[in-house]
């Protein structure tokens, strides 16, 4: 045909334009994972920042045990016991279920109460001994109190101490309860990546994202076996 001319693209350049268009083409799904995946580290970065300035913000005048309660003498001589803001944004809105009533006795490191989240738990220890006065039945009706406000409102039993200077020696008091917080945070990260990976390899790089900072609510996500290890490791100690 006059006018008509024949290319064979194989013989030029163009087949290598072509594949750069295809490879360029190709980069843009993966531009948009690794952009994604951006923003979810700095979500989890600015979680992890607001996070830790919740739990390092503790009212001054509260004692802490390294079972992750806390407890107050108050002016009438009794002590109110609650837990701890690491401890309930790591396990997210969890149901509080009271062992003890008011009237009853109770001895340091004797089972107080249980925090259950869609069939797993945890038992929360009593950091003192004593005669349960009350217990915070706002509790029993909204748990969602106790993350909202864990050092008022959150309470969970008034106790009349039988041996509080000889109980609370080894507890944590106002910049000493930082210091400990910072060092519970760091000892929970290096727990999480290696029984997160061991238990939950799938949620594992979720969870661990960019250094494997500790974000709220993260134990939702992970197994019973991995709860029980965190209740030896962590709340058996008082």
């Amino acid at each position: 045909m006059d006018g008509f001319s024949y290319i064979n693209i194989f013989e030029t350049k163009g087949i290598e334009y072509i594949v750069i268009i295809i490879f360029l083409l190709m980069l843009i799904p993966f531009w948009i994972i690794l952009n994604r995946k951006k923003e979810i580290v700095a979500e989890m970065r600015k979680a992890y920042i607001l996070l830790s300035a919740k739990i390092r913000n503790s009212p001054q005048g509260l004692y802490f045990s390294k079972n992750h309660t806390w407890v107050f003498m108050e002016r009438s001589g009794a002590v109110t016991m609650g837990l701890d803001n690491l401890l309930l944004h790591l396990t997210g809105n969890v149901k509080i279920v009271f062992l003890k009533n008011a009237g009853d006795l109770v001895k340091k490191g004797e089972w107080l109460a249980q925090l259950e989240q869609e069939g797993r738990s945890l038992k929360v220890f009593s950091p003192i001994s004593g005669k349960v006065l009350n217990i915070n039945t706002l509790i029993e009706d909204n748990s969602g109190i106790a993350n909202e406000d864990p050092y008022g409102k959150g309470w969970l039993f008034a106790i009349k101490p039988s041996a509080w200077k000889l109980e609370i020696q080894d507890f944590f008091l106002a910049d000493e309860t930082n210091g400990w917080l910072s060092h519970e945070m760091q000892k929970i990260r290096d727990f999480l990546s290696s029984k997160s990976t061991q238990y939950s390899p799938d949620h594992a790089q979720v969870i661990l994202q960019d250094g494997g900072e500790v974000v709220e609510g993260l134990m939702i996500e992970l197994p019973e076996e991995l709860w029980q290890d965190f209740q030896k490791e962590f709340l058996n100690s008082y």
